[in-house]
């Protein structure tokens, strides 16, 4: 197994013991252990996700890894892994799905697990190159197997979207997705920029919505709310950071996709990720909204999280991230993959702390590759 060797051949995790052992007296308490790490860790995944279960531990999935379907890691610490193997399995009898099994979320919900994904429908009569919709696929145990709902996806707005991610807030369900680029040109000024430029002839966007749906996960409650979008005017401060691939000459499409949605003190954050997925620009901003379907409004400390080569270091390609808690609920940690000159082309994952600060701010203690405390 590729991931398997990986992480038997990458060494990247220290235990230091402070207290008697080391020479720190500790007045006659228990030494207290120190967990420390090193970004990237030893796994190959795109588009991570990290759920803290109840049975005390930290389960990973991912994109890539497996053949259709998905992995996960388990992890006591968030510093050593083990690979469980794959968990879910697509393109079987009554499956909806055929191929590309992109950014799966778990979430636990009394006592079973709810595996969110996007992938290929079979039902194509049109012949469509990017035929992305999601899935909902159950298990009893962390480590599956997921078994699919229905054999239908969730729901069809009539265009390809991926990149789920779910709210729980007043009693109600939210579910948020990003409409891919594919078929969807957007006139705006930085469209009319690249075509007087020489450098492409129409430039495609992806869009975050969101929708309520119902409790069970099985149906859409209502129509779905445009949120977040690139902006359109040369002169937006978010402009500069969001159109890289564009103005680098890379690739004739602009996302905002890979949303993650979370509350703090009132209000709903949404993070969500810009440029293209598989090159250096790739980078993470955030939203502020009142309520879970907007409206948001993006931050003016964007991006928060983006490669870091300009000042010294080695890390590009950083994205597609989600939000998670320490078990005593203590520390915010956001996860996310990117790529290293060691790594190349291969996305790996990383783990950074994030903190929001008294104003509101959101800031993430990244991408980072020195060692570092838990």
């Amino acid at each position: 197994m590729k991931l398997l060797t990986r992480m038997s051949a990458v060494l990247l995790v220290a235990v230091a013991l402070t207290g008697p052992l080391s020479g720190c007296h500790n007045k006659g308490k228990s030494p207290v252990e120190t967990i420390t790490y090193a970004n990237p860790l030893p796994v190959a995944f795109g588009d991570p996700f990290i759920l803290s279960a109840s049975d005390g531990k930290y389960y990973m999935y991912g994109t890539g890894g497996v053949e259709k379907g998905f992995g996960a890691y388990s992890s006591d610490n968030l510093a050593d892994w083990h690979f469980e193997g794959q968990v879910y399995f697509g393109d079987q009898p009554g499956s909806w799905t055929v191929k590309n099994y992109w950014a799966p979320e778990v979430y636990e919900m009394d006592g079973r697990y709810y595996m969110f994904f996007s992938a290929d429908w079979k039902e194509n009569p049109t012949h469509e190159l990017e035929n992305f919709r999601i899935g909902v696929a159950v298990a009893d145990q962390p480590t599956g197997p997921f078994t699919e709902i229905s054999d239908e996806p969730l729901f069809d707005p009539g265009y390809p979207i991926i990149d789920a991610n779910i709210l729980q807030h007043g009693g109600k369900t939210y579910l948020y997705y990003s409409r891919c680029c594919y078929k969807n040109p957007v006139e705006s000024e930085v469209a009319e920029w690249a075509r007087a430029q020489d450098l492409f002839e129409e430039i495609e966007e992806s869009w975050v919505y969101g929708v309520e749906i119902s409790n069970d996960f099985t149906s859409v409650i209502g129509e779905p709310v445009l949120l977040l979008q690139p902006p359109t005017t040369m002169d937006d401060p978010q402009t500069g950071w969001e159109s890289r691939s564009v103005t680098s000459g890379e690739v004739n499409r602009r996302w905002t996709e890979g949303s993650f949605a979370f509350e703090y003190n009132g209000k709903i954050y949404m993070m969500y990720s810009a440029n293209f997925f598989g090159g250096e620009n790739y980078a993470v901003g955030y939203a502020v909204g009142d309520n879970p379907l907007g409206p948001f409004v993006k931050a003016a400390n964007n991006p928060v999280l983006e490669k870091n080569v300009a000042t010294g270091g080695e890390v590009t390609g950083t994205g597609h991230n989600m939000m998670f808690r320490s078990k005593d609920g203590e520390k915010m940690y956001t996860v996310y993959h990117g790529r290293t000159q060691k790594t190349g082309d291969e996305r790996v994952v990383f783990i950074d702390g994030m903190r929001i600060d008294a104003n509101g701010i959101l800031t993430v203690d990244g991408p980072s590759t020195s060692e570092k405390e838990l």
